[in-house]
This record gives C-alpha cells, structure tokens and sequence, in this order.
C-alpha cells in the first residue's frame, strides 16, 4: 500500500532545482521579492475594491437636492 503516491522519477524542474541548489541567501531575496510583488498587488486589489464599493453607494444611494 503506497501511502503518498507514486514513487516514479520525474523530469527535475527549474523550481526544483532552486530549492535544491540555491543558497539561503538566494532563497530568502528570491522569496522576499515574491512576497513584496504580492503585497503590492493584494494592496492594489483592496484599493480598486474599495474604489468599486465607492461606487456603487454613490449610485445606489438617493441623492438629497
């Protein structure tokens, strides 16, 4: 009974190959640039939600004169 799986060899990947063979200090700039470019775009997403609610407000909600 295989518990994970397979166990068949498969083609290396250039993932892969970074985990394996970079050095921690690679690894740890090439993750906290991934980490910056996904913050910055989590902040944009939030920004253009809130700019979308902003929207929908203004139009949903009855104008006073």
């Amino acid at each position: 009974m295989k518990l994970f799986g397979s166990s068949e060899k498969v083609a290396s990947t250039p993932f892969s190959d970074f985990i394996r063979n970079a050095s921690s200090r690679e690894k740890k700039r090439v993750y906290s640039d991934v980490l910056k470019k996904a913050t910055e775009r989590q902040q944009a997403q939030l920004k253009r939600a809130a700019e979308l609610r902003k929207a929908r407000e203004e139009i949903s909600s009855p104008t006073s004169i």
